[in-house]
């Protein structure tokens, strides 16, 4: 309790699945410290627009594509672990979230964080700071059972009261918000981000290094998914070109521009 706190010891205890016994493992422990302080580090950033009276922004103004995808994906995650609690199956409603804010934080924090924080584009920036709003909101709340310090902890930094008594997510609120969205565009989003991440690290280049052409190759149905947020990924990844071609397997060729040799 000393070296991992309290949500570490009760993360681990709440990965046991009912009815089998668990295995004490301090590797779990050190994983539920470490989420736990993603937690925080993820909530200072989407609280980071100016306070919490700013950072409050109506849902309805999330109308952009990658953000209402995301909506989507956190609206099933909702209806997973509402149905998981009501079954007594806490470790699977656990492992649901666990696995949605893991893949929050490495894809849509990191493709949508340039638009949030781009003045110019006021309806973009309206819709990434209404929709952070919302997954903070929701993923504080999907948390509170396991990681109870830390959820309320962050919460207390934008919010009234305490996390453990208010309302458990709403995933109809949810499905309203983001009506008509395929979860999928945040999928196939993050794994083009990857493989353009990959390229750079490949070629040795920092990750605000350009990529002067990306080509990216799968499948109609799948490439008309990727469309109405390949914006964010060009963005997010500083693509000066990119192209997409039909193909029966999903692959990514980027072109990266080395960085200007010193004198």
């Amino acid at each position: 309790l000393k070296k991992y706190g309290y949500d570490a010891v009760r993360y681990w205890a709440d990965s046991a699945r009912l009815g089998t016994d668990a295995t004490f493992d301090e590797g779990m422990l050190k994983v539920g410290r470490r989420l736990a302080i993603k937690l925080l580090n993820a909530s200072k950033f989407a609280l980071s627009f100016g306070g919490p009276d700013a950072v409050v922004e109506p849902p309805e103004r999330i109308v952009r594509p990658l953000d209402r995808s995301m909506l989507a994906a956190l609206a099933r995650l909702v209806d997973d672990a509402t149905t998981a609690f009501e079954g007594y199956d806490y470790a699977r409603a656990l492992e649901r979230t666990e696995q949605f804010f893991w893949r929050f934080c490495d894809d849509y924090l990191e493709l949508v964080k340039g638009r949030a924080y781009d003045d110019a584009d006021a309806e973009g920036s309206a819709s990434a700071r209404a929709a952070l709003t919302v997954a903070l909101s929701t993923l504080h709340r999907l948390f509170a059972p396991f990681l109870p310090f830390t959820t309320d902890e962050a919460w207390s930094w934008w919010m009234d009261g305490s996390v453990h008594t208010s309302a458990w997510p709403d995933a109809g609120e949810l499905h309203g918000w983001a009506s008509g969205a395929d979860p999928a565009a945040l999928e196939l989003a993050g794994q083009v981000l990857s493989e353009l991440r990959g390229a750079k690290s490949a070629a040795k280049a920092l990750m605000r290094a350009e990529i002067s052409l990306a080509v990216i190759t799968d499948t109609e149905a799948r490439l008309a998914v990727l469309a109405p947020v390949l914006a964010d990924v060009v963005e997010a990844c500083n693509v000066t070109e990119v192209r997409t071609e039909v193909g029966e397997a999903f692959s990514v060729e980027a072109t990266v521009v080395p960085p200007p040799t010193q004198p």
